[in-house]
């Protein structure tokens, strides 16, 4: 591929989820915790579109609201976390937002994040939302941010 281009979700949007890894006994990770994250998409072609294009931002709104949905002001448990039921009864509790995911943590976010935006690229090859995309756009990676110092990368192999 010969152009990339980048579109950020930044900290600054509120994405303020709390998560826990519930494997980590030897560290405060094991805690609740959480982060308002930031998430970078980057995108790849062969050929810019009639724009000269790699992707149009403007078509990113369904992503946008998706991410909304599975990180702000949520929790995320991993499906095999033994307390999943208790996290479960507070949602039925009105008492959080509960999304329960493969796994949790950056590197699993950012490959949640990859899968997404791939599964949103196959399923509008054309269009995404009202807005044409380059026919020769991929997702490169995703990169998903904790804070300045820790993130992880989830990239096409």
């Amino acid at each position: 591929m010969a152009f990339l281009s980048t579109k950020t979700f930044g900290h600054s949007l509120g994405f303020s989820c709390v998560f826990r890894q519930w494997r980590a006994n030897h560290s405060h990770c094991q805690y609740l915790h959480g982060y308002a994250i930031g998430i970078k998409l980057v995108f790849d072609c062969n050929e810019l579109d009639e724009r000269n294009w790699v992707m149009d931002f403007g078509a990113m709104k369904e992503f946008k609201r998706w991410a909304q949905y599975m990180f702000d002001h949520t929790v995320l448990i991993a499906k095999d976390d033994p307390a999943l039921h208790e996290f479960i009864a507070l949602e039925e509790k009105k008492l959080c937002q509960l999304r329960v995911v493969d796994a949790v943590g950056c590197e699993k976010f950012a490959q949640l994040c990859f899968k997404k935006m791939e599964e949103l690229l196959a399923s509008h090859p054309e269009t995404l939302g009202s807005r044409p995309i380059n026919k020769t756009v991929g997702i490169k990676s995703v990169e998903v941010r904790e804070h300045e110092a820790n993130s992880a990368i989830y990239e096409r192999s």
